[in-house]
């Protein structure tokens, strides 16, 4: 693979990215770059976590990147997520891992690592506080204050003093784990004045329901039919945004079936040729909304056969379920 390509993979992740001559730079002198991903477990998976993160980290290994996975357990208790209850944080993190696997992201060998942020902060303490107290001491706390939306709460929130750490915690993980590439999310834009280097991506959401990795097929047909998709309207079209960001980079196409009285079937390669018949009322929900219900319920298909057939897996599901979600 040339530079150039492994350039387009890295950067094909990102709605962003900050310096990129210093990526292509990176990619020139490091061959086996270590990428940063972090997840709190903090509940069920919805779609984009879970398909976006699986394509993301596999176009990453591909260009030879080692991808570590923090599992922020601790940042998911400073947050009060699942009432604080590390137990169930924990059961929660294991219940992500194991949707990963079904969906497909690559764990073969050793390029996709995942790491309790509990265990590898306690078993080199030494060098993580000192990291946290150096950041805390180099920031005002107004400044810190205005990154707290990385918790998806806002400066105006009643925040705990534990929840200030968060921040300075989340920038000392970056360098905690010598990351070369940080893919952060779009909502993590403040935490870039902390650290430097970010590749950020855009999760898209169908706004009128969640739809969750192990969902049944008729509850994504349902969530999906009712879905907010206005006719002729490309731009923050919730359901258009799951065939840009997940249908297309997944199976490279998408289909479209339909009488010969409506158009007949077709099929779209890339997202440029739907918008453009989307905006022109050639192609419209009614026709869209099931072809999208198909797409993602064979997405699904093996998250929902391993949590039916895998006992540990099936075990995992129920207790996540049975747990209440805390913010």
């Amino acid at each position: 693979m040339t530079l150039v390509e492994k350039f387009k993979i890295v950067r094909s992740i990102g709605e962003e990215c900050i310096q990129e001559d210093e990526l292509m730079d990176l990619l020139a002198k490091k061959p086996y770059p270590v990428c940063y991903d972090g997840f709190e477990p903090s509940g069920r998976m919805h779609i984009a976590q879970g398909v976006l993160k699986a394509l993301n980290v596999n176009k990453l290994t591909s260009a030879g990147c080692k991808v570590k996975i923090w599992i922020a357990d601790w940042f998911a208790q400073l947050n009060n997520k699942m009432g604080g209850d590390l137990k169930k944080i924990e059961v929660v993190g294991h219940y992500l891992i194991e949707i990963w696997k079904a969906v497909g992201m690559d764990l073969e060998g050793d390029q996709v690592e995942f790491l309790w942020s509990s265990k590898e902060i306690n078993s080199r303490a030494h060098e993580y506080w000192p990291l946290v107290m150096d950041i805390a001491r180099r920031n005002k706390l107004p400044r810190i204050l205005r990154c707290c939306q990385i918790m998806g709460r806002s400066e105006q929130d009643e925040l705990t003093a534990a929840q200030i750490f968060y921040p300075c915690m989340q920038c000392a993980d970056i360098f905690f784990l010598k990351a070369d590439i940080c893919q952060l999310g779009m909502d993590q834009r403040k935490i870039c004045s902390l650290v430097y280097r970010k590749v950020k991506r855009r999760c898209p959401r169908v706004t009128s329901s969640s739809i969750y990795m192990e969902d049944e097929e008729a509850e994504v047909n349902l969530k999906i039919k009712k879905a907010f998709c206005p006719p002729k309207v490309v731009e923050k079209n919730p359901c258009l945004e799951y065939i840009k960001y997940i249908v297309l980079p997944w199976f490279y196409e998408f289909k479209i079936e339909r009488s010969a009285e409506n158009g007949g079937d077709r099929t779209y390669k890339n997202f440029e040729e739907l918008a453009a018949d989307y905006e022109t009322g050639s192609l419209n929900p009614a026709d869209l909304k099931p072809a999208l219900s198909k797409a993602i319920n064979k997405i699904l298909q093996p998250v929902r056969d391993h949590f039916k057939n895998d006992q540990k897996a099936k075990d995992l599901m129920k207790r996540v379920k049975s747990f209440k979600v805390t913010r």
